[in-house]
């Protein structure tokens, strides 16, 4: 697992490389690295799932990295852009900045957006985003679940939210009215 500490460190030998080749990168932070870094939600990922360019330069330097920290090879990835939406709303992270390397993340409603889209199932069929989704919506104050598919709908088109993500909203608000 890779803490914020690790994260913040390995983002800052990436653009210390990318620096040296005189290249400016970006790199747009999703999925539990976001509830790390961005949001503060948890004390660690398993991995840096982001959106980044130019991608080719990024990946080659961040097997460096990899290399030089003994890190994962795959510690940063791509694998979770399938979850992007083209109407995404990222913000920078003003106190993860460096000069050759822009980081942002994304808003906490689309934040919000992209785990209740992936509602991922994890061991003993308890969903892998429940928690982030939970955190999310309190951070958010949104009392009701059509609250939360209302915000989901100004980023993926209503057709694709598919019924386990529903079930996991409506488990949460139920869970919640118990407390």
């Amino acid at each position: 697992m890779l803490s914020r500490e690790t994260n913040v460190g390995a983002l800052r030998r990436l653009a210390g490389r990318l620096e040296r080749r005189g290249i400016v990168g970006e790199i747009s932070l999703l999925d539990g690295t976001a509830m790390v870094l961005a949001f503060q939600a948890r004390q660690s990922t398993k991995d840096v799932d982001a959106i980044f360019a130019p991608a080719g330069i990024i990946r080659e330097e961040a097997r460096l990295v990899a290399q030089e920290l003994d890190l994962p090879p795959d510690w940063l990835n791509d694998t979770a852009k399938g979850f992007a939406s083209p109407e995404g709303d990222f913000g920078s992270l003003e106190d993860i900045d460096f000069p050759s390397l822009r980081v942002q993340a994304p808003t906490a409603e689309y934040m919000l957006a992209m785990k209740v889209m992936a509602a991922r199932v994890g061991l003993g069929g308890e969903s892998a985003d429940k928690e982030d989704i939970r955190f999310l919506i309190r951070r958010l104050r949104l009392i009701t679940a059509d609250q939360v598919f209302e915000l989901v709908r100004r980023y993926y088109d209503p057709s694709r939210i598919l019924p386990r993500s529903m079930y996991l909203i409506e488990e949460i608000f139920s869970e919640e009215e118990r407390q």
